[in-house]
């Protein structure tokens, strides 16, 4: 043990000597460059030794050996210079603002709800979502006509038109599929109805579901199949009652497979099946699985990248500040870029979690329910993958800026360890989710020396906190990143304070994550309902408002803060839960409207109270 300690010690302080210069560098380096501090932290903000004490007062000399001075923008020109009257128009991009926000964010919401439930109005929507876009176009184009440039090389208006590109794309597919409908309408024999055409061609409803009514009742013959049930197996011994009712709808199911048979005797004549018809039914059945398969791919990448352009109009919302203001340039563009990312993943990340709370994502079991159908992948596996794939493409980002040879710098080294972090913690979270690597861990309970015939014969019941996933791990990285940030070494007090505030409410919710996990270990959830359990509620708003504050600790809006006296941290503070607030409510206008849309479809479904 203690070889082991010494080893490790050892270790350790090699590596510690191995990232600063020698002694005798150093003075050459101190003579060299006279007053500058030698520990100076490369591509970044921070211009003092970490063991310095952050500045109270702004130093605006400092800040012009590190950064050029800040030039006018399309902010300044509009509200802050009135000599500039003859190119002042915020008028129009306030109107390009509110066109664009009023598309991407209510519009096209509505839109894909409205597509998700085959609803008449889907077209509607679309159509609004094209016609505020062109407007927020014309606004902007005739913003920047009669606007002098103020921000070299943006690519806000690019992206925007690639973004509304990928959005006429997914029109067209659309497009493509309707005129398909009506070709199959067309050709089918069908009796020519306007039910079935408006059905069929206009809400893309299933023909086979159209007609599945009691007259068809027994004239298609189906591949026997098993109910399925995997909740109900995984259950405990104490549901026994459900294990019954899964054992009599199979029996049902069989008993009504056989009086189909029997029936199609009588419709069509008694006939035996020979070779080639059984032959040619199991090609046909290839056939039909093959394009089920291909079908379910491409509407999920159809809606995977429907749901993208909500998330794109975030990114340009950002982009569109960042030009407007004329923020993120030359030095402060690395720190901006990190800053703006990263908090905006955090944000969504808040605003899924409190959707999740809601009821979205029940149909996976995704909103602390028993997943209805099926057995599709947890939400924590999902989690675990994006930290990883976060953590494994960021680890070699963090020395973008540096020159070849270069020492690594504290504030790289920590937030490279972080990227690692997210690496590794990823992998662990998708390993502890994954079904299979679960069963090698539950055959633990054999004892390896002993015979396989003393082993348990029967199907070995599983615990009740089996139904769900309790993960700690994606909570875990999250509240020691947020941690971390908080005890990060800033040039000024205002930036430390800033930084602990959002990464104090990033420990908040990691810890309220693992207090639902807690509970919902102690009562696992048993019904197919979303639970909502309110720690939930409260840690996607920690989260959330943690993600819009890191937005905010960007070095530029600290050292304006500074500049124009807003350096508080409590305005910082209330900004942020006001604006975390508001999305909050968009966000239950959002899953309310696709849950009302979904309960006038189902009006029959009556709820009990559990007893």
């Amino acid at each position: 043990m203690v070889l082991r300690r010494s080893f490790a010690s050892g270790l350790l302080l090699l590596a510690v000597f191995s990232f600063h210069p020698s002694p005798a560098s150093s003075q050459e380096i101190a003579v060299r460059d006279g007053s500058r501090s030698l520990f100076v932290r490369d591509g970044g903000h921070d211009h003092h030794s970490s063991h310095a004490q952050p500045l109270l007062e702004l130093n605006e000399t400092e800040i012009l050996m590190w950064h050029a001075p800040t030039p006018p923008s399309y902010y300044t020109i509009d509200w802050e210079e009135p000599e500039n009257a003859d190119k002042r128009h915020p008028g129009l991009m306030v109107s390009h603002a509110v066109f664009m926000s009023l598309a991407f964010f209510i519009a096209l919401p509505m839109s894909i709800i409205l597509r998700s439930v085959k609803h008449a109005g889907q077209s509607v929507a679309t159509l609004a979502f094209y016609g505020l876009s062109a407007l927020g176009c014309a606004s902007s184009g005739l913003y920047t006509k009669l606007t002098p440039n103020m921000y070299e090389g943006s690519v806000h208006g690019k992206h925007g038109y690639f973004v509304l590109a990928l959005a006429v794309l997914l029109s067209a597919i659309d497009i493509f599929a309707g005129i398909r409908r009506f070709v199959s309408f067309v050709r089918s024999d069908e009796p020519r109805s306007l039910k079935l055409f408006w059905n069929w061609v206009v809400l893309n409803k299933d023909a086979n579901h159209l007609r599945s009514g009691p007259e068809y009742m027994g004239l298609i013959v189906e591949e026997p199949e098993v109910l399925e049930m995997p909740q109900i197996s995984r259950q405990s011994s104490d549901d026994g009652t459900l294990g019954e009712t899964a054992q009599w709808a199979n029996d049902v199911h069989h008993h009504h497979r056989n009086f189909s048979l029997a029936s199609d005797g009588t419709v069509f004549g008694s006939r035996s099946p020979t070779h080639s018809d059984i032959t040619l039914d199991a090609k046909q059945r290839r056939h039909t699985k093959s394009e089920s398969a291909i079908a379910r791919v491409g509407n999920g990448a159809f809606a995977i990248l429907e749901r993208f352009l909500v998330v794109a109009g975030f990114a340009q919302l950002l982009t569109g500040i960042v030009i407007y203001t004329g923020g993120c340039r030359q030095n402060y563009e690395n720190g901006c870029l990190a800053h703006l990312i990263k908090g905006g993943i955090f944000w969504c990340y808040g605003l899924l979690t409190f959707a999740r709370f809601l009821g979205s994502f029940a149909e996976f079991g995704w909103a602390w329910n028993r997943a209805p159908t099926g057995d599709p992948v947890s939400a924590e596996f999902v989690e675990s993958f994006v930290i990883f794939l976060y953590g494994i493409t960021n680890t070699w980002m963090e020395r973008f800026g540096a020159n070849p040879g270069d020492p690594y710098t504290t504030k790289q080294i920590q937030h490279i360890s972080i990227a690692v972090m997210f690496w590794f913690a990823g992998l662990v979270g998708m390993g502890i989710e994954s079904k299979r690597v679960r069963k090698w861990l539950a055959a633990s309970i054999f004892n390896s020396v002993a015979s396989s015939s003393n082993a348990p014969q029967d199907t070995i019941t599983e615990p009740a906190s089996y139904g769900g996933s309790f993960n700690p791990f994606p909570a875990l990285v999250i509240g020691v990143t947020g941690a971390a940030m908080s005890a990060h070494f800033q040039t000024y007090l205002f930036q430390v304070q800033i930084h602990a505030l959002w990464g104090n409410l990033l420990l908040g919710f990691s810890v309220l994550r693992c207090l639902t996990y807690f509970f919902v270990w102690l009562g696992p959830p048993r019904s197919i309902l979303p639970s909502r359990p309110p720690t939930e509620a409260l840690g996607s708003f920690f989260l959330a408002c943690g993600g819009l504050t890191f937005m905010f600790s960007t070095e530029e809006i600290t050292l304006a803060a500074m500049r124009r006296g807003r350096d508080d941290v409590m305005m910082f503070l209330n900004v942020a839960v006001a604006i975390t607030c508001f999305a909050f409510c968009w966000t239950l206008l959002v899953v309310g409207f696709k849950g009302w849309l979904k309960s006038r479809q189902y009006m029959g479904v009556t709820y009990r109270v559990a007893a």
